[in-house]
């Protein structure tokens, strides 16, 4: 009898990454994923401690299951804690919940089936949040397939840029880049199993520095050229990117990489110099200027997402005005912004200058303000155009499905189910805050005629 799995993702793409790779090394012991909770032998909180009060979100999660936990009679529920919160606060869950079977964090998941095994000979929680000297990459089994058209593939992982605001460094570790060969075999198999689009991830991916057989090493700029070599691959994205990393080759790719999206997700964080210095990011707000002109200049068409933090301890209202500058100045599609919070362990924690919660407030409603009219301006251009829209889901009305432009724009459309994980020509009607609707062009014409 086979055994159900359910897993629960919070947070980032390498996230949801990371859970697909948990499903794969638990398949060998029997194990099928569910959607419910209540009906699974074995239940993983996959956890992301970046957002605001994450911990407390999974404590009170934690406490959901437990009472499905305690109701169960026919079989047990093994309940586990995995990812970045359990990587930060293991002590403190084994405390809090010690009904909690296992706690483990991103960089130990491939030792699964050792973890379920000592749980189920083990009388309280299994506790595994050591960094270990083998990469967990190494130790994985083979990917099992693409999940419609599109997929994640994790390339680096960890960051040594020490954000004064970041826990990333603390539960994920040193910057570590997959070896090339392993890259493009793990790409191959997502393309042979119907990948149409493959997004590179890691944590800083453009500091990828994959070893090469033989000697060498290739940057992000030349695994990306290499995976459009791939059979299948009809777009690729990466994220999340450091500013300081983009380096020449990488905006090159831009320039000759069709397959290559003319969307890139560059987080600026502040428009502040002196609060970036705060931060310890490494680039003033003049060079984000300037990078930009140069990704634009290397791809016209080119559009941008970002990240801000506003109310960073000491932030001044002149601070938070360059802020607004900076945006004003660089023009988003999307972009996504936090109220600073304080993380445990993080430099910025312990900061003077702490900005008082109704500012904050104040501060965030402003900027949405100005990122919103940005990206309804955006959406909008995009009426009357024909793009290509890869047609990754299922919409809520009978014959709708849900794909995404190259900007990274939720579209609907009217489509047969033939065309489900498929790049279609839609022809753009409306636009909407956060999406668009359109209709076929031609079921015929996957990309011919659409925007790349």
């Amino acid at each position: 009898m086979a055994k159900k799995l359910y897993i629960k993702t919070y947070g980032c793409q390498m996230n949801v990454y990371d859970s697909a790779r948990m499903a794969d090394v638990l398949a060998p012991l029997g194990y099928v994923s569910v959607d419910d909770a209540a009906v699974a032998d074995l239940v993983i909180l996959n956890t992301c401690h970046i957002r605001e009060k994450a911990a407390e979100k999974v404590f009170s999660e934690l406490g959901r299951l437990r009472r499905i936990k305690d109701r169960r009679r026919d079989r047990p529920m093994t309940l586990a804690v995995a990812g970045c919160v359990a990587q930060a606060e293991g002590a403190e869950i084994v405390r809090r919940v010690p009904y909690v079977d296992m706690v483990f964090g991103p960089q130990t998941y491939h030792r699964l089936p050792e973890l379920v095994a000592r749980a189920e000979r083990a009388r309280g929680t299994v506790l595994d949040t050591d960094f270990p000297a083998e990469s967990k990459f190494d130790h994985l089994p083979e990917v099992a397939a693409a999940n419609g058209g599109a997929a994640f593939l994790t390339v680096q992982e960890g960051c040594d840029k020490f954000c004064s605001f970041c826990v990333v460094p603390y539960t994920r570790g040193a910057e570590h880049s997959r070896p090339v060969a392993a890259v493009l075999a793990e790409a191959r198999r997502l393309a042979e199993t119907g990948a149409r689009e493959i997004t590179l991830l890691g944590q800083n991916v453009n500091a990828y520095h994959g070893e090469v057989r033989g000697g060498g090493e290739y940057g992000l700029g030349r695994l990306i050229a290499a995976v459009a070599e791939i059979d299948g691959v009809k777009r690729i994205r990466y994220t999340t990117s450091y500013p300081a990393d983009m380096d020449t080759a990488l905006i090159s790719a831009h320039r000759d990489v069709p397959e290559l999206m003319p969307f890139l997700h560059l987080p600026a964080q502040s428009g502040s110099d002196r609060v970036l210095r705060a931060m310890n990011r490494r680039h003033t707000a003049e060079d984000y200027r300037r990078l930009v002109d140069k990704l634009r200049a290397a791809r016209a068409d080119i559009a941008l997402s970002s990240d801000f933090i506003v109310g960073f301890p000491g932030e001044t209202a002149a601070d938070f005005d360059a802020t607004l500058a900076l945006v004003a100045d660089v023009g988003f599609a999307q972009a996504y912004t936090f109220k600073y919070s304080r993380r445990p362990g993080t430099p910025a924690a312990e900061m003077e200058g702490q900005v008082a919660e109704a500012e904050k407030e104040d501060r965030l409603a402003a900027l949405r303000d100005l990122l919103d009219a940005q990206q309804r301006t955006f959406n909008t251009g995009a009426v009357g155009q024909t793009v290509s829209v890869l047609l990754e889901r299922r919409g809520r009305h009978a014959g709708q499905l849900v794909g995404r432009s190259p900007y990274m724009q939720a579209v609907h459309v009217e489509a047969p189910e033939s065309l489900f994980g498929a790049i279609a020509a839609v022809r753009v009607e409306a636009a909407h805050a956060n999406s668009l609707a359109g209709v076929l062009v031609s079921a015929a014409a996957a990309v011919e005629g659409a925007v790349a």
